[in-house]
């Protein structure tokens, strides 16, 4: 969407948010080159795509690679690069090797937003690039303890939806006038989100996370976390997908299979899928929502209570 795009959007978009997408693409159009923080998720690729209107080859989006990235959100950061059609490039680093991120205390996602942060810088050095920037929205600072966000001023990283006042929902409406697939994904925090605070952060914590809830995604569940309770998973389903959780045959099948990986119980929270549920602050997750609650009210379909479950 270049800027003739986005003023041929604006019977799509609000004024107001075309003004603050061509804002925030000048902006950084005065850079000779930018490298984009990339995860892939809708606010990282909204930037990516304002910077490659607005620099064409001099944006390069890179995404960490790490053992809290999810293999499916990687595939997900390609892929979406591939349709903004900006340069993608990644690199690879564990939080693992730090023992403030391991320890897993109310600052981890400052520990690990430090590093990750860091080994961006690294290759927009590599690459003569001077600004790296991220996609910290309007509404971030007020989301609750975020202190993410304090890696970010102290490495004094870019923020241009931040900078121009776009918020969440602005950040969708661009996507969507971008056609990006990502417009309406729900937000996606790493998988150290899973543990809770005070337990350590570990590879096999995280690899066993991660399958259990890939294996929820194949079972076409939408609005879901998987927690680790040092070896006993707590299962949270999206209020609009939970009666069909309670499903015998579900209980059956997620039992068995989330018991071969290594989990000694499951249990399944019947007060459903929330951030920040195994943080002392309620919003500690930062980026994540729960897909399901934007449809609030909404008239939920009847669940499919003969399915059948994989064995």
């Amino acid at each position: 969407m270049s800027q003739d795009a986005i003023a041929a959007e604006s019977g799509t978009l609000a004024p107001e948010t075309a003004a603050k997408a061509a804002a925030a693409r000048d902006a950084l159009a005065e850079h000779d080159g930018v490298l984009v923080a990339f995860s892939g998720g809708v606010d990282s690729s909204v930037v990516a795509a304002l910077a490659h209107d607005a620099l064409g080859t001099d944006a390069v989006a890179c995404t960490a690679r790490s053992e809290t990235l999810p293999a499916a959100e990687l595939d997900d950061a390609r892929r979406v690069a591939e349709e903004i059609g900006i340069r993608h490039e990644t690199v690879a680093f564990s939080e693992l090797d730090d023992p403030n991120f391991v320890a897993n205390d109310d600052e981890r996602c400052y520990h690990c937003r430090t590093m990750r942060l860091g080994r961006m810088y690294e290759t927009a050095r590599e690459l003569d690039i001077d600004t790296v920037c991220d996609g910290t929205n309007a509404d971030d600072p007020g989301a609750g303890h975020r202190p993410g966000l304090r890696a970010v001023k102290e490495l004094d990283v870019a923020s241009p939806l931040l900078d121009a006042g776009i918020t969440k929902p602005e950040v969708r409406a661009i996507a969507e006038a971008y056609g990006l697939s990502v417009a309406d994904k729900p937000s996606m925090a790493c998988l150290s989100s899973r543990i809770p605070t005070g337990l350590a952060v570990t590879e096999e914590r995280l690899s066993r996370v991660e399958r259990a809830e890939r294996l929820l995604r194949e079972w076409g569940f939408s609005g879901f976390r998987v927690r680790d309770h040092d070896g006993l998973a707590r299962v949270e389903i999206a209020p609009d997908e939970l009666e069909r959780a309670l499903d015998p045959a579900f209980a059956e099948a997620v039992h068995e299979h989330l018991a071969d990986l290594g989990f000694e119980y499951v249990t399944l929270d019947m007060a459903g899928y929330r951030t920040g549920s195994v943080s002392p602050a309620a919003d500690a997750e930062g980026r994540e929502n729960a897909g399901s609650r934007e449809n609030a009210g909404s008239e939920p379909e009847e669940p499919d209570l003969g399915r059948e479950y994989p064995r």
